[in-house]
């Protein structure tokens, strides 16, 4: 079997972690700020030393390619993005592009003739933690929200709009260079787990089948505010009170449907916020993920059920969005099991319970993921870290499934 270069794909992670680098370790590299742009000029600087050519489309994606041996051929494209969260780790997300940038350089610095051209991408803005939403480029050419909408949206937290943030970075390029069913033939994103599954159980490799479905929704309290000194309990209507149930019985109730369901409150609003007055309105989060869209229907049912009223409290809901199960190609799939085993590693199918541009991508080409070991399952923090031995298997089973796809395609 064929494999990169152990130090070279280790170098590639070291010197991408000094853009937006953090004292103490990890990185806030948000979609199109300074950091970001300095990791897109390096990653410019790289490809074209290796004689690939640079493309981006309209939303600032981009797309490094080398020729195949046969004219006419579609390319096969592997990558991820570069945009971290605020106070994030060094490979969520740009481990995708590293990788992939380390199968490059093995193709072109070896000689390994392949028929097809390959592009390693970047995409735009997938975390979403400056501009909601998340997967917002990778959305924009599946469709799922128009450009302009997104154009117009100001980050978190300050004025300046996505369309003004783009049109700074000097990324624009033409809309016919998007990701396209005609000129593109099949997709590979490498990632981090982002759990503890494959350390757990001392695993190598996660094959990706898919990512779960779920749904998201805001559930609603609203009580009375009255003085926290002169209102005797049994007269007041704390919305605080009852979200606390509600909270505790969705618990119990979500947990009773599938063993395997995950369903999380992340996000909580209370008002007035005042400690010396009983909270009139509470708002949580309901987030719940499965693979089986029959186990959240039965969630929503759950949701739909809950009572109109709590210790006096008018409960309401409100679904924010939702998603349903994606399955990944299973030729795709097949080829990445194959570089699994004949490379040796360890390694168990299963599904992604975080979102990925690959999901969207889904729906355009045949698409699929590889995992490597989060340590500890720790990811959006600055202490994720996968090994090099690690971060170098992931990109030998992405090169020899990628020499598959180019045989078969």
């Amino acid at each position: 079997m064929i494999t990169t270069n152990l130090d070279r794909m280790d170098e590639k992670i070291k010197a991408f972690s000094k853009f937006g680098a953090l004292e103490g370790g990890g990185i806030t590299r948000l979609s199109l700020s300074e950091p970001a742009l300095e990791a897109r000029a390096e990653f410019r600087r790289r490809v074209l030393a290796l004689g690939m050519t640079l493309e981006s489309d309209d939303i600032g994606n981009i797309y490094a390619t080398y020729p195949g041996t046969e004219e006419g051929l579609p390319r096969i494209v592997m990558g991820s993005h570069m945009d971290s969260v605020r106070n994030g780790g060094n490979y969520d997300g740009i481990y995708g592009v590293l990788s992939s940038l380390e199968v490059a350089e093995t193709v072109i610095t070896e000689g390994i003739k392949l028929r097809h051209p390959i592009t390693v991408m970047v995409w735009t803005n997938e975390e979403g933690a400056r501009f909601e939403p998340a997967m917002m480029s990778s959305g924009i050419v599946m469709n799922k929200w128009t450009k302009e909408s997104m154009l117009a949206v100001a980050e978190t937290g300050g004025t300046v709009t996505f369309g003004e943030a783009l049109e700074a970075s000097g990324w624009v390029g033409d809309e016919a260079n998007r990701l396209n069913d005609r000129d593109y033939c099949a997709y590979f994103e490498p990632h981090i787990e982002q759990g503890p599954v494959l350390e757990e159980e001392g695993l190598d490799i996660g094959v990706v089948e898919g990512v779960v479905g779920m749904v998201n929704y805001d559930i609603i309290l609203e009580g009375v505010s009255s003085h926290a000194g002169t209102t005797p309990q049994s007269y007041r209507k704390d919305a605080l009170r009852a979200a606390s149930k509600i909270i505790l019985d969705l618990w119990d109730k979500l947990g009773a449907i599938a063993g395997d369901l995950v369903f999380t409150t992340g996000e909580i609003t209370c008002r007035p916020n005042i400690h010396t007055v009983v909270p009139n309105y509470v708002k949580f989060s309901l987030d719940a993920r499965h693979q089986d869209m029959d186990v959240i229907a039965k969630v929503v049912d759950v949701i739909k059920n809950l009572p109109d009223e709590v210790y006096g409290c008018r409960l309401s809901y409100e679904e924010h969005w939702g998603r349903n199960t994606i399955q990944f190609d299973g030729r795709l799939i097949g080829y990445v099991e194959g570089a699994v085993k004949d490379l040796g590693y360890s390694y168990r199918h299963m599904y992604s319970g975080a979102g990925h541009d690959a999901q969207y991508v889904s729906e355009l080409l045949p698409a699929a993921m590889i995992f490597i070991p989060s340590k500890d399952g720790l990811s959006h923090t600055v202490v994720e870290y996968s090994s090099p031995e690690q971060t170098w298997h992931g990109a030998n089973v992405l090169l020899n499934a990628l020499i598959e796809a180019d045989r078969n395609f």
